[in-house]
């Protein structure tokens, strides 16, 4: 028989702090809730404020109410039954002494019958509407009416499934007592903004929390009370420092100075395009060529409308770069959109570079071994003087020999970390053209380009650690685009539209939303729309693609739409960037509801690169028995009404926000949560004057204030 084993306890035998397991204590699913939605720290939970209050303050009569208002009611319960017609539900009558209200749910358990049971008197808020047979509330809030009414509004947090209002208010509250919210903006630039000066960050929060119900909720709504005032301010003024903290720090690194050699073969590039660069082509490759001469690593946004020759300027600062002794990559997000960089700059480049024993070297994930093993071998050795590829250029089998300059396509596609790995392919040793001894290691020059054109106000505040410059200019011969607007039932005719197309001699992109069916979504899908127009246009050869094939087969499908080959393309959305087909003169865009206005804008400048006349059809669809949306609407309105890529850029900002419209999720870039950058701008320009001076006078301020607003954020934004 086995003896008992008798463990030891912490009383008996105690073990020493070192000893204990350190295993983290396990998580209950509110407290995994709150971490899912960012609420780690107590500031965290601070700034999380109500997206909404409900007025628990006072009671009203039902006789005062009016239709359609929420309003909090006690009563006694006169009357209460579960009835089967129409459908099961429970009906609840009560009796104020002024009016009487039945009470309907139809989702209900025994306990909430119990409660409510004849002769109970109730505290119960509700949406109130009236009829033929009095007032009515379906499914409203119901307590005992006990204890003293609450002396604020009550706040309604944004939440997640696992986690209850009530626990999150506690939460909420509980990190604002404790959190240290002491000044932590300087006292000079607080006397510059009366916003600032009445209020402290401890109060305004504490009464965005729990606000005194003889406040305006207009003023609340719509952030314009002085405590809504107060946070934008701080907010705006945390992104700006660390954005003004990342261009200080920028200026402590060192990159190679890449300076083009007489008659070189920046010069010889020139001599040999077919075509002219326009003036905001040479005003920006001048910014650009001033920029790789110095010491500091250049950091800027290329941005330009569709078509206006951002991947000549890449070329030419690349050649600056090559002429220097250094390399360059060039890093696009799809492999289409890759190898059409691939193509254009071999075209220019590779006779020019065969001349200095150099070459154009490519690189995605999808080659052979045994190639992709050959172009490692050449970056490594410095023959591959640029590097055209996919993610495949930031791995770490990538060892570049000298690389002096990045460029990064649709930067906006790429997350943060992939940035910041293609700007620690460092380049190279102290003893190479261009470095310094003394600083050792440098990185490479960074160029950015984006053809999602930025709003002003955006630039000022996202992008205020780096230059940006425009192209705004499209080189001559871009034909314009008519943009219309068709309702699904007109289908027939738009396949019409098609064969006279075809019939001319021209080439037609049909886009659509899906691959394959989806259960859903209510979508038609690339597959069957494939199969529908080869059946509408016997003879037509018609393509088909989308980002699951293979490499090799998209690679075919567009090659033989490119030689035309292929007349018509049915195709998701990888084609929305880079693909250049000059005879492509028809764009059809299919359920363009539920596209985004800017990738609608990139779609529609796949075609008007010829000279032929060119359109774009929005097929739309309404839902059944109901309206588009308000955002859709504004979509498709501004898509008919502008081709400007600066005004769409302006729009989408209206419709989807800053956070939205810069991929702030994706991108690690801090989200404005708070201000409003076209509605604070008195706010914003305070905050560009304040950072600097925070910085320059008072570091250790500036210091809290970004890790008070911004925590582990702040590092992203150095990318």
């Amino acid at each position: 028989m086995a003896l008992p084993v008798h463990l030891p306890t912490r009383q008996n035998c105690p073990m020493p702090s070192s000893a204990l397991p350190s295993t983290p204590p396990k998580l209950s699913a509110p407290q995994k809730a709150l971490r899912k939605l960012g609420l780690a720290r107590d500031i965290d939970l601070a700034l999380h404020l109500p997206m909404r209050y409900e007025d628990e303050t006072r009671i009203v009569r039902l006789r005062d109410a009016r239709h359609g208002d929420v309003v909090q009611v006690e009563a006694e319960v006169t009357h209460s039954e579960v009835t089967f017609r129409p459908r099961r539900q429970l009906l609840v009558t009560m009796d104020d002494g002024s009016d009487h209200c039945v009470l309907r749910f139809f989702n209900f358990y025994p306990s909430l019958q119990k409660q409510m049971a004849v002769g109970a008197r109730l505290r119960v808020r509700g949406e109130v509407r009236g009829g033929l047979a009095g007032w009515t509330m379906m499914h409203p809030v119901v307590r005992a009416a006990a204890g003293q009414l609450p002396a604020s509004l009550t706040p309604v947090y944004s939440t997640v499934a696992a986690l209850p209002q009530a626990y999150l208010r506690k939460a909420v509250l509980a990190g604002l007592s404790r959190a240290d919210l002491s000044e932590t903006v300087a006292a000079p630039c607080l006397s510059q903004l009366h916003q600032l000066a009445s209020w402290t960050l401890r109060d305004a929060l504490t009464f965005l929390h729990l606000p005194t119900p003889d406040v305006s909720l207009v003023q609340l709504q719509d952030r314009t009370h002085p405590a809504w005032h107060r946070l934008k301010a701080e907010e705006l003024l945390a992104q700006q420092l660390s954005q003004f903290e990342a261009r200080r720090e920028r200026e402590h690194l060192r990159a190679p100075q890449l300076v083009a050699a007489r008659d070189g073969l920046h010069e010889k590039l020139l001599a040999v395009l077919p075509f002219g660069l326009t003036g905001a082509q040479r005003r920006v490759g001048e910014e650009i060529a001033r920029d790789l001469s110095r010491v500091q690593p250049m950091h800027r946004l290329l941005q330009g409308d569709v078509g206006s020759g951002k991947t000549v300027v890449a070329a030419l600062a690349a050649a600056i770069a090559i002429d220097a002794g250094w390399q360059c990559a060039l890093m696009a997000p799809t492999e289409i959109l890759a190898e059409q960089h691939f193509a254009k700059l071999a075209e220019w480049l590779s006779p020019l570079l065969q001349e200095r024993g150099q070459r154009v070297a490519w690189l995605t994930g999808s080659q052979k071994k045994k190639a992709r093993g050959e172009m490692l071998a050449l970056i490594a050795s410095g023959e591959a003087a640029l590097v055209v590829g996919t993610h495949a250029v930031i791995q770490e089998q990538v060892n570049f020999f000298k690389l002096g300059l990045a460029v990064i396509d649709e930067q906006h596609r790429f997350g943060v970390q992939q940035r910041l790995d293609l700007r620690q392919k460092t380049a190279g040793a102290p003893d190479a053209p261009g470095s310094s001894a003394r600083d050792g290691a440098q990185e490479p020059h960074l160029l950015m380009m984006s053809a999602t054109p930025i709003p002003r106000t955006l630039a000022m505040s996202y992008y205020a650690d780096l230059d940006v410059s425009t192209l705004d200019e499209l080189p001559p011969g871009r034909t314009p685009v008519v943009t219309k607007l068709v309702a699904a039932h007109r289908r027939d005719e738009v396949i019409e539209r098609i064969r006279s197309q075809i019939s001319q001699g021209r080439q037609v992109y049909w886009v659509c939303p899906l691959i394959e069916e989806s259960e859903a979504l209510d979508l038609r899908n690339a597959t069957e729309t494939h199969d529908e127009l080869a059946a509408a246009l016997p003879g037509v050869t018609i393509g088909l693609l989308h980002s699951r094939m293979p490499s090799a087969d998209k690679k075919e499908v567009m090659g033989k739409f490119t030689s035309g080959e292929t007349l018509v393309l049915v195709s998701t959305t990888v084609i929305e960037v880079g693909v250049d087909v000059p005879n492509a003169s028809l764009m059809v865009i299919e359920h363009a509801e539920r596209f985004g206005l800017s990738q609608l804008h990139q779609l529609r400048g796949r075609v008007g690169r010829g000279s032929a006349a060119s359109a774009c059809i929005l097929l739309y669809e309404v839902p059944q028995g109901g309206r588009l949306s308000e955002s859709a609407r504004a979509r498709l309105k501004a898509m008919v009404e502008t081709s400007d890529g600066f005004e769409i850029a302006r729009r989408d900002l209206d419709i989807r926000g800053p956070g939205e419209f810069m991929g702030s999720r994706q991108s690690g870039a801090a989200l404005l949560k708070f201000a409003n950058l076209e509605e604070d701008g008195d706010l914003l320009a305070w905050a560009q004057q304040a950072a600097p001076l925070m910085l320059r006078n008072h570091p250790n301020l500036a210091r809290l204030h970004i890790e008070r607003w911004l925590g582990g954020k702040s590092e992203y934004l150095k990318a």
